[in-house]
């Protein structure tokens, strides 16, 4: 996935929303703020882009956008309940239209036999109501898992949200 794909993405996505006038906020944690950092690289993003969460400990996840305790302990920060509460806690605290959570092992370490590296889940929540959560098990280095995170997070906010709406 290279930089230049990357910003392709960001550029569509920014372009779909203003047509829209709706906004996007993230929640972040495996890719560091690197779907925010794309998406603000377009020119006039200001407009479509609202703000960013970058939730890497359990605890910024809590605080920031309201992930329950609870959940973290039972299913772990990688996992579908905690990408939805992410979705859904950045939606409401943003205040904007969508918004895109990640979470996931980028590595070298930290993988089990569960949850390899490589496996990230995704959430996305819309203003109408949606909360959906997908996952994805990318393979290679930490760099390739996060630009494959990038990439796949904004193709699919574009297919699966912003492409039918008129």
């Amino acid at each position: 996935m290279t930089d230049d794909r990357l910003n392709e993405l960001s550029m569509l996505t920014g372009q779909r929303l203003l047509q829209l006038r709706a906004t996007v906020t993230t929640a972040e944690s495996c890719t560091g703020g690197w779907i925010a950092k794309v998406l603000t690289d377009v020119a006039g993003s200001s407009a479509w882009f609202e703000r960013a969460f970058i939730t890497y400990s359990n605890e910024a996840k809590q605080q920031m956008v309201g992930v329950a305790e609870t959940t973290l302990q039972q299913w772990g920060a990688v996992s579908e309940q905690v990408v939805k509460e992410m979705a859904a806690g950045a939606l409401k605290a943003a205040g904007a239209d969508f918004a895109i959570a990640v979470s996931g092992i980028a590595g070298p370490d930290g993988g089990s036999a569960e949850k390899p590296v490589g496996t990230v889940w995704f959430g996305f929540a819309t203003r109408g109501g949606q909360l959906v959560a997908k996952h994805e098990v990318f393979q290679g280095d930490r760099d390739a898992v996060r630009r494959q995170t990038v990439a796949l997070a904004l193709q699919t906010l574009q297919d699966d949200f912003l492409k039918n709406l008129t």
